[in-house]
């Protein structure tokens, strides 16, 4: 009897030019396709031929043009990007990023039930509150509701969502013809749901799909948002900056999950950011090319928006000042506590802090050769830290070739990733 090895999983988030702020001033550069569609299909063919579980798409509705070097990086709706990634790929996983505060769920289920049933089972959504006033000024909204409106906002959502997914099945459609019926329907009933937010009578116009109901994932990092993943998601997207990090967060997952009374293994995929190639020197060598190209204004502005201050004031080459303690701040949860990682590992001046922060803003960064990235995903895996990485490619497709071309090799020589598509849907990738 033969015992099945463990792998993990790899996702790759397609951000734009690439995740480095830098990426699209490269000579080579994908800049002038980001409105190509064939461009995202490329990639997402690319992510296929590299065995990876998902494409995913975070989202922004907004567009913050307020500098020359803004980048139109959501120049598609996720959905309708995904469903023309779905016409040109065969077996990767499709993830779309819907946004509890701005969605209406009746919409939103309908949507990802249509694409899971055109695509087989492969669709997953990475439910968000949204983080920024901009986007609820486009959705007749002064401002955006505060954390703990959002957050209970969400849970009524994804409450619905999942009665939506479920509210009937396709054993229901009989189409006799000779019995004259096309439907069961008492078993197609609405499930009248009345809340605080939303007021669904149902059933969704859409069955259950081929993998039963859309993967569910989920980004927060703050305690709402770690009690609202344990509630409703299979797969949580973190930001880690070190091993010690992503061990603190298992532990607040596994200690909000057994608090609920569930034993469940909910899986983790950190953000992970490389720089690869056969030799280090070669791998650094491609990080310092873009950190040179960096603006500082841009890369200012990401740091204005992570810690919700104005940076702009603070000396470049000065120590970075003190920031207010986790327990006191509003904004993104999850990159504010990797910046205080960050200051407190290497108390670094402010051009030094934005140096780690220019691509993935925090994730987990590694460099060198395939040998030593697979070095450190092999570890946090081993823990049990991470069950699998979601990649965040500082440019792209270069970097994302890279990674398929020397990493995933190297993965499989060890056995640590698969060498085929054993399943035909997203939650078969993940063993769901």
């Amino acid at each position: 009897m033969t015992t099945k090895v463990k792998q993990m999983n790899i996702g790759v988030l397609i951000y734009g030019c690439g995740h480095h702020q830098a990426a699209w001033r490269m000579p080579d550069s994908s800049i002038k396709r980001l409105g190509d569609k064939r461009y995202y299909q490329s990639l997402a063919q690319l992510a296929e031929r590299g065995l990876l579980d998902a494409v995913f798409f975070a989202d922004n509705q907004s567009f913050p043009a307020k500098t020359d070097t803004a980048l139109p990086a959501f120049w598609f709706d996720p959905i309708v990007n995904l469903t023309a990634i779905s016409q040109v790929t065969a077996h990767i996983g499709l993830v779309s990023t819907i946004s509890s505060t701005f969605s209406n769920p009746f919409t939103a289920a309908r949507q990802l039930l249509s694409l899971d049933h055109v695509t087989g089972g492969r669709v997953g959504w990475n439910l968000v509150t949204s983080m920024t006033d901009l986007e609820a000024q486009n959705h007749s909204m002064s401002a955006l509701p505060n954390h703990e409106s959002r957050y209970a906002k969400a849970d009524e959502f994804a409450k619905v969502m999942n009665q939506l997914f479920t509210s009937w099945h396709t054993k229901a459609f009989i189409h006799s013809r000779d019995d004259n019926q096309v439907i069961h329907s008492d078993m197609i009933q609405p499930f009248h749901h009345h809340g605080t937010h939303f007021n669904v009578k149902g059933p969704s116009t859409t069955p259950a799909s081929p993998q039963g109901k859309p993967v569910a994932m989920q980004a927060g990092a703050s305690p709402q948002g770690i009690a609202l993943a344990t509630k409703y998601a299979e797969a949580i997207y973190s930001v880690s900056w070190n091993i010690q990090q992503a061990r603190q967060f298992r532990q607040r997952l596994d200690k909000q999950l057994a608090k609920n009374g569930e034993k469940r293994h909910i899986k983790i995929f950190p953000g992970l950011v490389t720089y690869v190639a056969k030799t280090r020197e070669e791998a650094m060598a491609k990080k310092h090319a873009l950190d040179h190209a960096l603006p500082i204004e841009t890369a200012l502005e990401q740091l204005s928006f992570f810690v919700q201050q104005d940076c702009f004031a603070w000396d470049i080459d000065d120590k970075v000042p003190e920031l207010p303690p986790i327990e006191d701040f509003t904004g993104p949860i999850g990159r504010y506590e990797t910046i205080l990682t960050i200051i407190r590992d290497k108390d670094p001046t402010v051009r030094e802090l934005l140096g780690y922060l220019n691509a993935g803003g925090g994730h987990l960064t590694l460099i060198g050769t395939p040998e030593d990235i697979v070095d450190t995903m092999a570890q946090w895996f081993d823990e049990g830290v991470a069950d699998g990485f979601n990649l965040m490619p500082p440019t792209l497709p270069h970097s994302l070739e890279d990674f398929i071309e020397l990493v995933v090799p190297e993965l499989q020589r060890r056995g640590l990733y698969r060498e085929r598509y054993t399943s035909q849907t997203f939650r078969g990738h993940l063993n769901l």
